[in-house]
């Protein structure tokens, strides 16, 4: 009710304008503020085409935008806090760090004005600045650069800090900056917030490292599943695992047992073939050796699955049971060679 008593005493113009804003605001998932000082009418035509299909910018009065917010109202009304100075509605169907990452890479470098805020720290960079020796070395020192004339030209001798971030641009270094050539601003739509699913994101809620996200998710879910298997906890992503990590640790109960099962014997062939080498090889008389024994040097016992699988949960989970195949494989193979030539 408060708010169509507000439409009724404005002008219809105004009232069509804050209509056709309401349904802009409607008609995207995601809809934010953005902020256009600064930018050449001309460059801002360039941005909006270079959104075109995947964001819509929306310009009016401040005042007219505030009433459509708070006519759609469904919390999009917050974004009312950030509707000063010059801006702009921008919506998109994308999701809003989408949104932010294309807007950033959509700011070109600007030249900066006197009178302007510096946006971050202007360092004049070592190196030749290409001026013949004129007036223009005491114009660098006179901003705070170390420069001298050099080999017939005018060179800054050290990497300069000139302004810091948040301090106003003179007319003095505006004009050093610009014969310069040094462009230390970014223009581009300056995201201030959006508003989408009922969450209110702010700038730096938007600008992650995606790169650095995404290893840090790879080493979270590593993580989890460890822990899964350690606490012999089933999942569908670990239950491969802990089937192998188990019968791993069978097969070493049953070899430690000497337990002849089907799957065991092969490991018991080898170890016992191992333990006959070994003794063989303490016998100093070969001749007291039957022939086949003869010469024949200790072979290392075959390893139990214990150490290999404790290893494997830690570090790689995923291999816990293409291990336990391979290390059944060779030790079955092992024993069959050496027993088999002493019985068969």
């Amino acid at each position: 009710m408060s708010s169509a008593r507000k439409t009724e005493t404005i002008p219809q113009w105004k009232q069509d304008e804050v209509d056709e804003l309401v349904e802009f605001i409607d008609s995207f998932n995601s809809v934010g503020i953005v902020g256009v000082a600064g930018i050449p009418s001309r460059q801002l035509q360039a941005m909006r085409r270079e959104l075109h299909g995947s964001a819509d910018v929306r310009m009016s009065r401040n005042t007219l935008t505030v009433r459509a917010l708070e006519e759609v109202d469904e919390g999009v009304e917050e974004l009312t806090g950030y509707v000063s100075g010059q801006v702009a509605l921008i919506g998109t169907n994308d999701n809003p760090f989408g949104l932010y990452k294309q807007l950033e890479a959509s700011k070109t470098p600007a030249p900066i004005n006197a009178g302007e805020v510096a946006p971050n720290d202007v360092v004049i960079p070592e190196g030749d600045t290409g001026v013949d020796p004129g007036p223009f070395v005491g114009e660098l020192q006179t901003v705070g650069a170390s420069a001298r004339i050099m080999d017939g030209s005018i060179k800054v001798t050290e990497d300069s800090k000139v302004l810091e971030e948040g301090e106003v641009v003179d007319d003095d270094l505006a004009n050093v900056l610009t014969e310069l050539g040094i462009e230390p601003k970014e223009v581009g739509l300056d995201l201030k917030g959006v508003y989408s699913e009922g969450v209110l994101f702010e700038p730096d809620e938007l600008a992650i490292d995606v790169d650095e996200y995404r290893a840090d998710v790879q080493s979270a879910a590593a993580a989890a599943r460890n822990l899964s298997v350690n606490a012999a906890y089933p999942t569908a992503a670990t239950a491969g695992t802990l089937l192998a990590k188990a019968s791993g640790e069978a097969k070493s109960v049953g070899l430690f047992a000497e337990i002849e099962s089907p799957d065991v014997v092969p490991d018991l062939i080898g170890k016992a073939d191992a333990q006959l080498r070994a003794l063989a090889a303490q016998i100093d008389d070969e001749e007291a050796l039957p022939e086949e024994l003869q010469g024949v040097e200790a072979a290392p016992a075959p390893e139990t699955d214990d150490a290999d699988e404790e290893e494997q949960v830690d570090e790689e989970t995923e291999d816990a049971e293409e291990s336990t195949d391979d290390d059944a494989d060779d030790d079955g193979d092992d024993g069959g060679e050496g027993l088999g030539a002493m019985f068969g």
